[in-house]
């Protein structure tokens, strides 16, 4: 079961506009309503942030003592039981801050030889560390929030609408134990609470333009998606796998201590019809050495900060995470089943990303999806 005791998976929900919204934990096709389920104020926050703050042993008591009431004594459960189509899902976390990063061997060097083809496809530094960018938190948004077509500037003199709107699909990591300024992350599991699905939408013309010296700004920062689930890490136990063959060897801040690959299969969908299954576990740069990365210089962690893998593609044309690759930079535009073609997208677009992993005993458990339709330029 996809929705059963092996995922559980938390998110924030109401059930009447005026609400205060409250946390719960899907289960099947119904949300339990925690606050009540398990009598406990800090799930009618309206965040899952104050749960967080409390760190992995409540994470882990807590989770255990959902799925006992679920298994042994589902009858004190059923009362909160709610029906998923009767309730509004939020955006899960109040997020502090959001790091993107590109880790990807494949759309790293996709991108290179597509820009840069008299060179060689990564830049000197890439696998050496993982390289990032700080996002904008103001702008992350739940699955379902329309996007808006972002206008900037496109070249010299130039300014409009975006005519290269991408996808980027990846996977994104909660923080929910924080640090001290000056202080490096700790273990992996022992700051991070869970993972969530990410689409960091992105003006490729815009981004083109800017991202020299400094790197992505207005081309990414006007949406980024997530999934109203995030989905512990205790249950991706059966996901887990070694990470990718590193060489050089990463120097001593970023040696894996345990294996934090993850057997997670995504699929990306335009207007419902599957165009890319790209494979996370070919990740290079696994999650615990992004989190190493980022606070190697005593950069703090906050409850519900949020990074992100940067987009997850494969080695085979069909498994590449954004459209910019799928299509080459729009030289191979993609041909759906209706007819029509898409270099980058148009407006009414809906792109949806979803994803599962290996459960126990050979079962799957679902990651949910993240949603967003193109509306026009403003």
């Amino acid at each position: 079961m996809a929705w059963g005791l092996d995922n559980l998976p938390y998110g924030v929900f109401s059930r009447r506009e005026g609400e205060t919204p409250r946390v719960g934990v899907r289960y099947g096709d119904h949300v339990v309503d925690l606050t009540g389920a398990l009598h406990d104020e800090v799930f009618a926050t309206g965040s899952l942030n104050a749960f967080l703050s409390r760190g992995p042993a409540a994470w882990r008591d807590t989770r255990a003592l959902l799925r006992n009431k679920l298994s042994t004594d589902p009858a004190a459960v059923e009362p909160h039981l709610i029906p998923l189509d009767q309730v509004r899902l939020h955006l899960p976390i109040e997020v502090g801050d959001y790091v993107d990063f590109y880790c990807s061997l494949e759309h790293a060097s996709n991108l290179g030889r597509m820009f840069r083809p008299d060179e060689e496809p990564l830049k000197p530094n890439w696998r050496h560390l993982p390289v990032g960018y700080h996002g904008r938190a103001g702008t992350v948004v739940v699955s379902g929030t329309p996007v808006t077509r972002p206008s900037g500037q496109r070249g010299a003199g130039v300014f409009g609408p975006s005519a290269k709107l991408d996808i980027e699909a990846e996977l994104g990591f909660v923080v929910g134990t924080p640090t001290a300024l000056g202080e490096r992350a700790g273990r992996f599991e022992d700051h991070v609470f869970g993972v969530t699905l990410v689409n960091d939408w992105s003006a490729r013309d815009i981004q083109a333009w800017e991202y020299v010296p400094l790197g992505p700004f207005l081309g990414k920062s006007f949406a980024t998606s997530v999934s109203p689930w995030i989905t512990p890490l205790d249950a991706l136990s059966a996901a887990r796998v070694e990470g990718r063959r590193q060489d050089p060897e990463p120097l001593g801040y970023l040696r894996r201590e345990e294996p934090w690959g993850l057997d997670i299969r995504m699929e990306v969908a335009v207007n419902g019809e599957v165009v890319s299954r790209p494979p996370y576990r070919d990740m290079y740069w696994t999650p615990d050495q992004m989190l190493a990365h980022m606070t190697v210089n005593g950069a703090r962690l906050r409850t519900g900060d949020l990074y992100a893998s940067g987009t997850v593609s494969g080695a085979e044309p069909g498994e590449r995470g954004s459209l910019i690759e799928l299509t080459w930079n729009g030289g191979e535009p993609l041909k759906l089943s209706d007819g029509s073609t898409r270099a980058f997208l148009e407006d009414g677009d809906v792109v949806t990303i979803t994803a599962t992993a290996p459960g126990p005993d050979g079962g799957v458990i679902s990651l949910g999806e993240v949603t967003g339709r193109i509306e026009p330029a403003r």
